[in-house]
């Protein structure tokens, strides 16, 4: 299958990338600059010139190849209009074409506790902008498009995600201590890159259109568990929720999330298996000694 791909040299999308390559699928993935174009080219995509702006681009990639899968985001306020344009440039293209097209949503759509795909939505105020956008991809599938949305958990690979931005490198007290995002006691919900990219590499070849996945790994570690782990069990102190707000705004809200699931759907219906790494493996691996992994 000849794939197109967005965000190919972030966490999520690099992953997605490995993971086509290695199905002997043909990948041409977007690029808005040289360094990035210079990345694609390394991993063994074709790139394509453009960003997530250019409507001609993305529609005429979307007529050119057999499927369309969409990783990237600003990741800030015109996340929502930047999705919205690319929706508007790619459905119509691919309606009545039965071609798959997969989307990136995230498990904070959701709210508090175990949850799943059976869920009231209940997204914090920092993404709820996904929800209308996530409905209008699966409702494509009444149009003709195989489309599929995937909500990630908390991503990680090593170095990377914001078990490393928001922990690893988090603030300290003056006697050192990590202060972490919250009381602590709140799990995260979470996935390796490469399990993920495989995920999305199921969904482009079997997932039923309208048809949505969490893509966690069944791992929910609490924020202590992952400070502990992020700090050699060095020392750890909560902060309050005001406090987090204060300090990190909307996306402090969201880490205040107490959020479980296992990825049971997924598994049961495409055949994914998780085979990295969990995060606090992942983070003592960081941790160890060079020589000792």
């Amino acid at each position: 299958m000849h794939v197109f791909l967005t965000g190919g040299t972030g966490l999520v999308g690099s992953a997605v990338l490995t993971a086509l390559l290695d199905d002997g699928h043909t990948v041409s993935a977007l690029a808005r600059s040289d360094a990035s174009a210079a990345r694609l080219t390394g991993a063994g995509a074709t790139v394509v010139r453009g960003d997530l702006t250019d409507a001609h681009v993305l529609a005429r990639a979307a007529g050119d190849t057999d499927g369309f899968v969409h990783t990237a985001t600003p990741g800030d306020e015109t996340s929502a209009a930047v999705d919205a344009a690319l929706l508007d440039a790619v459905l119509p293209v691919l309606a009545g074409t039965g071609k798959p097209y997969v989307h990136t949503s995230g498990v904070w759509i959701l709210g508090d506790g175990v949850v799943d795909e059976t869920s009231p939505l209940a997204p914090p105020e920092l993404t709820a902008w996904r929800l209308p956008l996530d409905a209008r991809v699966r409702d494509a599938a009444s149009a003709g498009v195989r489309s599929v949305v995937i909500a990630p958990g908390i991503v990680h690979a090593p170095g990377a995600g914001i078990a490393a931005t928001v922990l690893t490198d988090g603030p300290r007290t003056p006697d050192g201590a990590l202060v972490l995002p919250g009381s602590g006691e709140q799990h995260w919900t979470t996935v390796s890159a490469a399990d993920l990219g495989r995920l999305y590499a199921l969904a482009l070849q079997s997932a039923p259109a309208g048809s949505w996945y969490l893509g966690v790994s069944g791992h929910n570690p609490t924020v202590r568990e992952i400070g502990l782990a992020a700090t050699a069990g060095g020392d750890v102190v909560g902060s309050t929720a005001e406090e987090t707000v204060e300090r990190l705004g909307l996306f402090g809200a969201a880490l205040l999330l107490d959020q479980q699931a296992d990825g049971a759907l997924a598994r049961t219906e495409l055949g994914w298996e998780q085979t990295g790494p969990t995060l606090l493996d992942e983070l003592a691996g960081d941790l160890a000694p060079q020589g000792s992994r």
